[in-house]
């Protein structure tokens, strides 16, 4: 009696992949609420993670004054701050991007745009990375141009810089448990089996007590090329910022971040 149940869940299971779009891209072109059909060209290629570019050596002026959008910044390449060996000074070495490994770029960033002045108002405006040092250390960071002010010419041409401050958010929020429960927003600030080693030793503090640490970054937006008929801009940038704290349990790295950009005057 159980065959014929069993029989129509195989043929249902059957008709289910036979009835499936055979591509990405026929899934997303049923309709305007499916999306579209760049889309299943995108997906999973990468591809988003890249920023806009136009032409190289595209020449012009937009007047700083206003508002911008679409503001995209790629990171190219990551190096963290620290010492080769115990009788070397910390220096700035290449990392490498571990992860996420297409899912690094900021991008849709909106502001202010006056007086030659950018300030970040919203948008995409921050990624979580984490980078691999040459010594085999890993170091999570927090990819941001959050509440970014940077200042330069009265105009966006090619050769204009903007220089100017970043905030750089924790890197985990106050709600985050350890494996100890121990949270900032939760109450619990060390982990009941600790209280044998002295819970509120000095040395155990900065473990034991989570902090929702930020911190600050400085960037420079160089713009290369302007086509000043559809108010675009590109060029490079370079950021340096601390790495993650871990709620305050270890001292942050100085992090340098190069890379591409792109946006638009609104």
């Amino acid at each position: 009696m159980l065959f014929r149940p069993m029989l129509a869940l195989v043929l249902a299971f059957c008709l289910t992949f036979i009835t499936a779009p055979s591509s990405a891209s026929a899934a997303f072109v049923l309709g305007n609420e499916r999306g579209n059909a760049q889309f299943g060209k995108v997906v999973n290629s990468g591809q988003a993670n890249s920023c806009k570019s136009i032409s190289s050596g595209s020449t012009g002026s937009i007047s700083a004054d206003g508002g911008f959008t679409d503001l995209c910044l790629q990171p190219t390449e990551i190096f963290v701050k620290v010492a080769s060996s115990k009788r070397k000074k910390a220096d700035f070495v290449p990392a490498k991007i571990i992860s996420p490994a297409n899912n690094t770029a900021i991008d849709q960033v909106y502001g202010d745009l006056s007086g030659g002045k950018f300030a970040a108002k919203g948008g995409i405006d921050f990624a979580l990375i984490t980078v691999l040092a040459p010594s085999g250390v890993e170091y999570p960071l927090v990819f941001s141009v959050k509440d970014m002010v940077a200042s330069g010419d009265k105009s966006i041409a090619s050769g204009a810089d903007f220089s100017g401050t970043t905030l750089t958010p924790s890197y985990r929020t106050g709600d985050f448990l350890d494996p100890k429960s121990r949270a900032k927003d939760t109450g619990v600030e060390y982990a009941q089996g600790l209280i044998a080693l002295g819970g509120d030793d000095e040395d155990l503090e900065r473990e034991n007590i989570k902090r929702d640490l930020t911190g600050n970054g400085e960037i420079t937006l160089s713009i290369e090329s302007v086509d000043s008929s559809t108010n675009e801009f590109a060029g490079s940038f370079v950021a340096i910022q601390p790495s993650d704290n871990d709620l305050g349990s270890r001292d942050p790295v100085d992090v340098k971040i190069t890379g591409t950009l792109y946006g638009r005057k609104a």
